[in-house]
């Protein structure tokens, strides 16, 4: 499957770091703006993606389309290296936000008691020692195809690097079936759990799947078309 003209997919670089943060920012909230119920983009960003920017931006890729970066596929194949990470990015993590936590408006402050009270127990299960990925592309971007670069070359990627597997964790909700469109590249849920933190603010439940893929299998065969399709309430799996 070819991509889409004006539409390119090439490896991560350094350049590519403030574009990266900025799109995490603008999807952050099922899609949309993070804004919204947590204000401190600095901080958002640096939790998502500066593992993979700054400690192994050679497993990532980004989606350019006429020169714009508009899609990233983060990925890492060293999950102890990352853990050793996050350990000291939470401690820093905590003790900004705890500095800055007075000039927050009330929805950043809930959104800061969630994490502390309930995010660590609503994180479903997921293999260690085992490569992962995190992904966005922005609304204007998606296509089936354009998507499908981004996956081919993050798999290709583990699969010279000899990985027999790799997970990731998304979120789905009814009007955004993510893992139906990840069963187009041979991924299978594993394990699913609701998060709670969208329930004031977002009329429909919303979940955290982990997903799977053997890379020793084949991926099935893709039908060039949208991979996500308008729908009153978000962006709905053409699936």
């Amino acid at each position: 499957m070819s991509n889409p003209a004006g539409v390119h997919i090439r490896p991560y670089e350094p350049r590519d770091r403030e574009d990266v943060r900025r799109l995490c920012c603008e999807t952050g909230f099922l899609g949309q703006p993070i804004d919204s119920v947590f204000e401190d983009r600095e901080l958002f960003a640096d939790y998502l993606t500066s593992y993979y920017t700054d400690v192994e931006p050679e497993s990532s890729f980004v989606l350019e389309r006429d020169g714009v970066v508009k899609g990233y596929l983060l990925g890492s194949r060293r999950p102890f290296r990352q853990q050793v990470f996050s350990i000291g990015q939470n401690l820093s993590l905590f003790v900004r936000a705890f500095a800055r936590y007075a000039s927050y408006n009330s929805a950043t402050r809930e959104f800061i008691g969630w994490v502390i009270r309930n995010s660590w127990k609503e994180v479903p299960a997921a293999p260690r020692r085992t490569a992962h990925f995190h992904f966005n592309v922005l609304p204007e971007a998606q296509s089936l195809a354009g998507a499908h670069g981004l996956f081919s070359a993050y798999l290709d990627y583990l699969r010279k690097a000899g990985e027999r597997m790799v997970f990731g964790q998304i979120v789905t909700f009814e009007s955004r079936r993510g893992a139906k469109f990840l069963e187009r590249y041979g991924f299978r849920v594993v394990s699913r759990s609701e998060i709670t933190k969208y329930r004031s603010v977002y009329p429909e439940p919303v979940f955290l799947c982990t997903v799977v893929k053997d890379l020793q299998a084949a991926s099935p065969r893709l039908v060039d078309r949208p991979l996500l399709q308008r729908a009153d309430s978000g962006w709905k799996s053409a699936a």
